[in-house]
């Protein structure tokens, strides 16, 4: 097989730009789905850091979709062969948050796009850069860095068994104990326009994928981790952010969302009972 930057040298995908009213109602629906006892954000107020992911969605139609249940092609898709993909990270600069209810323009272009060597092979990291605005002026800045690979990764046979009735545990100052499901798993894919059938179906995960359950979205990862500073810090505002996913965690899973605050900011991770960390963010407080 060619090198994975053999398919990407010419690859050059110009900037898009799209919008969205930015309505209440998906912020609303994703803080039932995370059961917070009150929508987190309403018309008119500030919406907290990331939550734009469930805005600017895209609705490939169902012959565009591929046989893992992502669009088949895509603007910002590497022309890879049977092309596998994993959210790695990311950052954000928050100038002025966004406003629920005010429209909002987002302009993607691609980023940094580099071939790695891990201890399963060649992996092509693609870097994606959003900015987003509202009354003419940049408000969010992000950074997305999705991991694509060609092929099987043999990596996954490590995974095939998994027990869950384990509870990590920690002595951090924040904590949140969390028990993902097949429910809301199934409901944040619906939120965010998120097809992937490793995050709903069974069968396909561990049959086709290889995995033993059920993958948890990484951004959902992410969105917990970030509730954590937003509910224990609520009166400090979060300028910048970076997050890293680094292991995959199955429904019914056991998993501590813990925080470590300082002046300046916070450590976040989640724990599993069979690793720490398997997801980490760093937040700045203004």
């Amino acid at each position: 097989m060619n090198a994975l930057g053999s398919y990407v040298e010419s690859w050059s995908p110009e900037p898009v730009t799209d919008s969205d009213a930015l309505p209440s109602g998906p912020a609303a629906a994703l803080s039932a789905a995370l059961d917070l006892p009150r929508p987190a954000a309403a018309a008119g107020q500030a919406l907290p850091p990331l939550w734009h992911w469930l805005y600017f969605l895209e609705w490939p139609r169902h012959s565009e979709i591929g046989v893992d249940g992502h669009p088949a092609d895509g603007h910002f898709l590497p022309p890879l062969p049977d092309r596998r993909r994993m959210f790695a990270g990311g950052r954000l600069q928050v100038r002025a948050p966004l406003v629920l209810g005010t429209p909002a323009e987002r302009t993607r272009s691609l980023g940094e796009v580099a071939v790695k060597h891990g201890r399963t092979g060649e992996m092509l990291f693609v870097t994606v850069r959003s900015e987003i605005s509202q009354d003419g002026t940049v408000r969010v800045v992000e950074e997305q860095d999705i991991v694509y690979r060609s092929g099987e990764d043999a990596g996954r046979t490590a995974l095939a068994a998994l027990d869950v009735s384990g509870k990590p545990e920690s002595a951090a100052e924040w904590q949140q104990a969390w028990t993902p499901d097949p429910v809301l798993l199934f409901r944040f894919s619906a939120l965010t326009a998120n097809a992937h059938r490793i995050h709903y179906d069974e069968p396909y995960v561990t049959g086709t994928e290889g995995y033993p359950g059920l993958v948890v979205h990484g951004p959902l990862l992410v969105l917990l981790l970030l509730e954590l500073a937003r509910t224990r810090a609520p009166e400090r505002a979060t300028p910048s952010l970076s997050y890293r996913l680094r292991r995959p965690v199955f429904a019914g899973e056991h998993l501590l969302a813990t925080g470590v605050p300082a002046d300046g900011g916070a450590a976040l991770q989640v724990d599993s009972a069979r690793t720490e960390a398997v997801a980490t963010a760093d937040v700045v407080f203004a």
